[in-house]
């Protein structure tokens, strides 16, 4: 009897023994279970609630890092600009930068040039990139593309510094020419050639200050506001008569092609200087003797039909290097060519002003010594038009090569005397 007893005893005992080492087994796994594994610390769980959403909305790219440097969350911007690579922040002054914050708690900014992906030309992105912390294990970075404020910045450095420059040439030729002609008093032949120079100097001046206001009416002027159907035949007679008179002086022949009754939409004003413009410019660098052709045709374009105005010199044409820049402002492909025809480097500039502002655009196409050809191309006004007709007619006219064609006789004008 007391060897059952003791059997029992010793089987109670086992029993509770083993249900409380079962419990503490449970226990264990629930807890290691609640543990943070490394895997789990990449997920969107241990970020603070709304942080997601809150990054999902920002415009700057941003990349959350845990204790371990790895990427918890980044932005597909993030991802787009190189900043993260393998789940890691490649960035290496971003990511000093982030183990510092998380030592100390303190919010750090600075600006950095990165290498731009996919380019082996040395292009560089401007980022500004700020730093923070974000709860008590992660680290919140933030960077923001400056690349095109710069590039803005530039522009506009660059403007006031060529407006400066520009305005001080003439008006300081006029200041020199001003004191020659009083220290020639007693010479009428002197006085005379330096009131010359005076006059092209004023009219310098005259032309850039007007090209300015130009400018600046083209890009804050809404030109819809004062739109209206325009004929293009109007617009091209205008043109060849703001340049006939130095196209006769250099005995060139301007002519005129195309398909006639083309209508355009927009400011009369502001497409009449664009293509005033465009012949002016092609008047100017085509040398003595040679051919300037204006032809406009319609051609079809998904969303609707286009107007083609095509001005064609046999000039000296432009490099490849050039035509990349040439409607920058005050960007003149030989500055001294330019002096001698009075030219501003604006001409271009207000050209792709007005052309973008009517929903269109300009493109060159231009080979060194056999011409230009700038072509305008902008939306068709009007759909009544009756275009049931396939066949050529006299209306549709294309460009006239014939050598015989020309202006009025053209009569020879001694060039003036410029200032080297």
């Amino acid at each position: 009897m007391d060897v059952n007893a003791a059997v029992a005893a010793l089987a109670a005992i086992a029993g509770v023994c083993t249900g409380v080492i079962a419990m503490l087994a449970f226990r264990w796994s629930e807890r290691d279970q609640a543990r943070p594994t490394r895997t789990s610390l990449h997920t969107d769980a241990v970020l603070p609630p709304g942080v997601d959403t809150v990054l999902s909305v920002l415009r700057s790219s941003a990349v959350v890092l845990d204790e371990s440097d790895s990427v918890v969350k980044a932005s597909s911007a993030a991802y787009a600009l190189g900043l993260v690579r393998g789940g890691k922040l490649a960035v290496e002054p971003m990511l000093h930068m982030a183990r510092d914050t998380r030592r100390d708690g303190e919010i750090r900014q600075v600006e950095l040039d990165l290498p731009r992906r996919g380019t082996g030309r040395g292009e560089a992105l401007a980022v500004s990139a700020r730093v923070a912390p974000l709860g008590s294990r992660l680290v919140l970075l933030l960077v923001e593309d400056l690349t095109e404020a710069r590039r803005i910045e530039a522009v506009r450095r660059d403007f006031v510094a060529n407006v400066s420059h520009e305005l001080k040439t003439p008006t300081g030729a006029l200041s020199l020419l001003s004191e020659a002609v009083m220290d020639a008093s007693d010479d009428p032949e002197a006085v005379t050639r330096f009131a010359g120079r005076m006059q092209i100097e004023a009219t310098r001046l005259t032309n850039l200050v007007q090209e300015l206001i130009d400018l600046s009416r083209v890009q804050n002027d809404d030109p819809l506001e004062d739109s209206e159907s325009v004929r293009v035949d109007e617009l091209v007679a205008e043109a060849i008569d703001r340049s006939r008179q130095p196209a006769s002086t250099k005995q060139i022949t301007m002519a005129s092609g195309g398909t006639a009754d083309l209508h355009v939409w927009g400011n009369r004003g502001q497409l009449a200087a664009a293509l005033g413009n465009l012949v002016e410019n092609a008047v100017n660098y085509s040398p003595a003797r040679t051919r300037v052709g204006i032809a406009a045709h319609r051609v079809s374009a998904t969303g609707g039909d286009l107007i083609e105005i095509a001005v064609t010199d046999q000039g000296i044409g432009i490099s490849e290097k050039d035509r990349e820049r040439i409607f920058e402002r005050f960007y003149r492909v030989d500055p001294a060519r330019s002096r001698a025809t009075g030219g501003t480097g604006l001409g271009l500039a207000i050209v792709k002003h007005v052309a973008a502002s009517h929903g269109g655009e300009v493109t060159v196409w231009s080979s060194e010594g056999q011409g230009s050809t700038f072509t305008l191309r902008l939306p068709e006004a009007g759909a009544g038009r009756d275009r049931t007709s396939t066949g050529p007619d006299e209306d549709d006219r294309r460009y006239d090569t014939d050598p015989s064609i020309e202006l009025d006789p053209p009569t020879v004008i001694p060039a003036p005397e410029v200032l080297p």
